[in-house]
C-alpha cells in the first residue's frame, strides 16, 4: 500500500469507527506518547537499559503503527498529501546525501 492510499484508510476508518479526528494538538500529545513507547522498547531491548519482564511481550512493530496511524490522521486533518512530501524528501536527501554518506569514514 503506499501512503496515499493508507492515508484513505486512515480517513475511512475514522469515518466509520470513530466520531471524528481528535484535534490537532490532542494528536500531537498522542503521536509523542506513541513515540515513547517506541523509545522504550528500543532503549531496553537494543540499548543498555534492562527490558522488564513487562515488556518483553511487547510489539515494536505494532507500536510503529500507532506512530504512523497517528501521522496519517495528522496529515490529513492539515492536508498534508504525505505521499508528495515523502516523495520530495527522497528526492532532496537522494541528491544531498549520496555522496556524503559514502565519503563519511564512520560508516564503514
Amino acid at each position: 500500500m503506499d501512503i496515499k492510499n493508507a492515508q484513505k484508510e486512515v480517513d475511512t476508518w475514522i469515518k466509520t469507527h470513530g466520531v471524528r479526528y481528535f484535534n490537532e494538538l490532542t494528536n500531537m500529545a498522542q503521536l509523542t506518547e506513541e513515540v515513547g513507547e517506541v523509545a522504550r522498547i528500543i532503549a531496553r531491548r537494543y540499548g543498555e537499559q534492562s527490558e522488564k519482564e513487562s515488556d518483553k511481550n511487547k510489539d515494536l512493530g505494532e507500536e510503529l503503527a500507532d506512530v504512523m496511524f497517528v501521522v496519517l490522521c495528522l496529515a490529513n486533518q492539515t492536508g498534508v498529501d504525505l505521499q508528495d512530501a515523502f516523495d520530495k524528501k527522497l528526492d532532496i536527501k537522494t541528491k544531498r546525501d549520496h555522496d556524503r554518506h559514502h565519503s563519511n569514514e564512520k560508516l564503514r
